[in-house]
C-alpha cells in the first residue's frame, strides 16, 4: 500500500495559462513536489520571465481558443512521455466590464475565452485518456460561478468590478464538470473544479488596498486567500488520494459563498 497517498512524483501534468499570480505559484509548487509540469500557453517569453531556470516545468505552445492548437500540445506530451496523468484547465481570455454597455461581440468572445476554452480542452484530452485507461481533469472556476458579486465592495473600485460573462461562464464550468464527470467515470476519468475566492494579486493589493480590505471583510475568515492556499486542494485532486472523487467543486473562499 502506498503511504504518501498525496504524492504526485512523475505526474505528467498539463497546465493552460501557468504563469498568471495564482497559475505561476501552483506550477512552482507542483514542479517542486516533483511533478513535470507543461505549461500550455502563448507566450515564450511570459514563460521564460517567469520559470528560467526551474527544474520540471517546461513549456508547451498553445492557443485555448483554438481547438487545433490544444491538439497539437496534448499531442506533442503524449508522443514524448507516452502518457498524460492531468489536465488544468486554468486559462482563459476575455474583454468588456460593463453590466449595461457591453456589446454582443464582448459577450460572446467572453463566454468563449472563459467556458469554451474549457469544453475544448476537456473534448480533446478524452481520446487519450480513454486510451490509457485513466486521466483526471480539473476546471478551475470563480466563487462568482456560484453566488453574484456584491457590488458594494466595488463602488469604489470600478476597475475591479466582475464583469458579467465571467460569472455567467464560471458557472457553465462547474456544470459542464459534473456534465464530463457523469460521461467519464465509466472509463475511469475523474473530473472536478476548484474554485477561488478574493485572491487578489499583489499589484492589486498595492494599488488598492481598501479594496482588498473590503474583499477581506466579506470573508468568515476576515483575510483575502494567498496562492498557497489553493495549491493543497490541486495536489490533493492531482494524487491518489483523490481517486474516488469525480463531480465535484472544491470551494476555497475562505468562507464568502456560505453567507
Amino acid at each position: 500500500m502506498k503511504l504518501d497517498i498525496l504524492d504526485i512524483t512523475d505526474k505528467i501534468v498539463l497546465f493552460s495559462g501557468g504563469y498568471g499570480y495564482l497559475g505561476s505559484a501552483s506550477v512552482q509548487y507542483l514542479a517542486l513536489r516533483g511533478a513535470r509540469v507543461f505549461v500550455l500557453s502563448r507566450s515564450k517569453e511570459k514563460f521564460d520571465k517567469e520559470f528560467s531556470g526551474l527544474n520540471n516545468i517546461t513549456y508547451v505552445f498553445c492557443d485555448v481558443s483554438d481547438t487545433d492548437s490544444i491538439r497539437n500540445a496534448y499531442d506533442v506530451v503524449q508522443n514524448t512521455h507516452g502518457r498524460i496523468d492531468a489536465i488544468i484547465n486554468n486559462a482563459f481570455y476575455s474583454r468588456g466590464q460593463s453590466p449595461e454597455a457591453m456589446t454582443d461581440e464582448d459577450f460572446s468572445y467572453g463566454i468563449d475565452g472563459v467556458l469554451g476554452s474549457v469544453f475544448r480542452g476537456i473534448r480533446e484530452i478524452i481520446p487519450i485518456f480513454k486510451a490509457q485507461k485513466w486521466g483526471k481533469v480539473i476546471n478551475i472556476s470563480s466563487m462568482y460561478g456560484v453566488v453574484a458579486p456584491d457590488f458594494s465592495v466595488y463602488v469604489e473600485s470600478p476597475a475591479s468590478l466582475n464583469p458579467p460573462h465571467y460569472g455567467a461562464a464560471k458557472a457553465g464550468v462547474i456544470q459542464l464538470t459534473k456534465y464530463y464527470a457523469s460521461y467519464l467515470g465509466k472509463f475511469n476519468i475523474q473530473v472536478n473544479a476548484v474554485t477561488p475566492g478574493p485572491f487578489p494579486s499583489d499589484e492589486v493589493k498595492d494599488r488598492d488596498p481598501s479594496f482588498v480590505k473590503r474583499l477581506s471583510d466579506n470573508t468568515l475568515l476576515g483575510r483575502v486567500g494567498v496562492p498557497k492556499d489553493l495549491i493543497g486542494v490541486i495536489v490533493l485532486l492531482l494524487s491518489d488520494g483523490s481517486n474516488f472523487i469525480t463531480g465535484q467543486n472544491f470551494i476555497v473562499d475562505g468562507g464568502w459563498t456560505t453567507k
